[in-house]
């Protein structure tokens, strides 16, 4: 299965919506070439603001941007716009609702080996905590391109959170994203799993090996963290018999918080959360970090299992 870099393609999608939205203006954290905002440097220079390591100011500035009509992208890494910058994320955008779109990348432990203090294990907590902010976390290239797209015609701020690692095409031409929706991939009502971003292609190889054993599970992709899809999530509650997320993203406050939300008003059904349990990250590749925190087919595989015996 082949395998694409997030931020590149992208950055790409973003070169052409700024032939369609004149208004686009990309402020970069001095991270160009990892964020990969190079590219919309070279085709629009006039429309490019480096504001340097000043995370908070550049924020500032896009607020004042989105006030004169323009339309803002603010690309950094995940971790600096959600922590250093959430004051004036939440203050002076998210509460006047500006039109500001926060393209972030390096999300969850995909850093690495730049280590804890890049990691981003937080962010999607802190930003869907923000009232009037959407938060989008894709799972591979495609979901991404089309996540851009939904965003920028999205009137308000927004979240989009990107990986630093390559990820393998999931989405096909017929899986369409939309704000406030999620994805079905997979059938099936004896279990379920809910992913969010590049936790996608696990939970469906996942799906398919428990397929083998005879289980049908049911694959939902949430990259639409908020707003949320609550039927969806409902809907699985009352047809399947166990839910498991899977998230790159501290199991408090993230994707398994959201969806344990809606259940606990719901009922019917247990759920599992998998992802980072509450400590911080060492350091190492993103595949060994994954795999030290159980984050695998096999460690959904056999949550899934275990639940339904």
């Amino acid at each position: 299965m082949a395998k694409k870099s997030m931020r590149h393609e992208c950055a790409k999608s973003l070169v052409e919506l700024g032939a369609k939205y004149n208004e686009i203006i990309v402020l970069e954290g001095d991270l160009k070439e990892s964020t990969q905002s190079i590219q919309f440097q070279q085709a629009y220079p006039e429309r490019y603001i480096d504001c340097g390591i000043a995370e908070q100011n550049m924020v500032g500035v896009a607020a004042g941007l989105a006030l004169a009509g323009k339309i803002p992208v603010v690309q950094s890494f995940a971790c600096f716009i959600s922590m250093r910058t959430c004051e004036q994320a939440r203050t002076s955008v998210a509460y006047p609702r500006l039109n500001v779109k926060f393209v972030v990348s390096h999300g969850g432990i995909s850093p690495g080996s730049a280590g804890t203090t890049h990691h981003a294990i937080e962010d999607i907590a802190i930003m869907r905590a923000i009232p009037n902010m959407a938060v989008l976390v894709p799972g591979d290239a495609e979901e991404a391109k089309q996540v851009l797209h939904a965003a920028l015609a999205y009137e308000g701020p927004v979240y989009i959170r990107l990986s630093a690692s390559d990820t393998k095409d999931i989405y096909t031409e017929r899986d369409v994203f939309n704000i406030g929706r999620a994805t079905l991939l997979r059938e099936g009502n004896d279990a379920c799993i809910i992913t969010t971003g590049t936790m996608v292609a696990v939970g469906v190889e996942a799906a398919d090996q428990l397929l083998q054993k005879g289980v049908k599970t049911r694959v939902i992709q949430m990259a639409s963290i908020k707003p949320l899809d609550h039927g969806i999530i409902e809907q699985a509650a009352k047809e399947t018999e166990a839910i498991v997320t899977v998230e790159e993203h501290n199991i408090l406050g993230g994707l398994g918080g959201a969806v344990c939300e809606v259940v606990a008003e719901t009922g019917g059904v247990r759920v599992k959360r998998i992802g980072i349990k509450d400590h911080f990250s060492d350091v190492g590749t993103a595949t060994c970090l994954l795999n030290k925190e159980e984050i695998t087919v096999q460690a959904i595989a056999k949550n899934v299992l275990g639940m339904l015996k």
